[in-house]
């Protein structure tokens, strides 16, 4: 999703924290996600048709290979607590959790990263940040697999194995490529890279 500038408002008597003014910029624009990653606020407005499309369409083959019930979850939108900073917290597009992540809430609606076996993220105008500010983060999560739909670039990038800030294994594979995601999230996925492009474009009539 693209990142905005938007007006941060907060009351004076409050306490002037990042969850605040967080809290405040949401409760006055509604529909916008904010995030706070390395202590600084990321906030980006509702995604467009084709974002919305292309995750819905994701979704399928992680639901078809059976990590929907039972042990595992594919969600959406669900909030996940950084180790990056005293009140970060990121918001991937799509996660596949552990069952029983609700017994894991820690606080402001964001969970604790352990039960993360996957976060998705697909880009709009920040794409940058999903390349870049978010590799960080998650890698320092210990988030184990994470990928990323480049809408602008035209590519799906799979990372594993993190590191410190980083992921030692980071593939970027085109249109015409099958990919195998690891066994790790619990069942055999394979992603069609031209297909899920597709779906992230604007259709266009005859």
């Amino acid at each position: 999703m693209s990142a905005a500038s938007v007006e941060q408002p907060f009351h004076d008597e409050e306490p002037v924290t990042l969850t605040t003014i967080a809290d405040e910029i949401m409760e006055r624009h509604p529909g916008y996600r904010v995030e706070i990653i390395g202590g600084h606020l990321l906030v980006t407005p509702s995604p467009d048709a084709p974002h919305a499309r292309a995750l819905t369409g994701l979704m399928i083959p992680f639901i078809a290979a059976g990590l929907h019930g039972g042990e595992t979850e594919t969600l959406q939108n669900v909030g996940l607590w950084l180790p990056t900073g005293a009140e970060d917290y990121a918001i991937p597009d799509l996660v596949v959790v552990d069952g029983d992540i609700d017994d894991h809430l820690v606080e402001n609606n964001a969970y604790d990263p352990a039960c993360f076996r996957l976060v998705l993220e697909v880009t709009s105008g920040n794409w940058k940040d999903d390349l870049k500010t978010k590799v960080a983060a998650y890698a320092e999560a210990k988030v184990p697999v994470y990928v990323v739909v480049d809408r602008k670039h035209q590519r799906l990038h799979v990372l594993t194995d993190p590191v410190g800030s980083g992921y030692e294994n980071h593939r970027p594979h085109a249109p015409g490529e099958l990919v195998t995601l690891p066994d790790s999230i619990g069942a055999k996925v394979t992603l069609d890279v031209a297909e899920i492009l597709r779906a992230g474009r604007p259709k266009t009539s005859d």
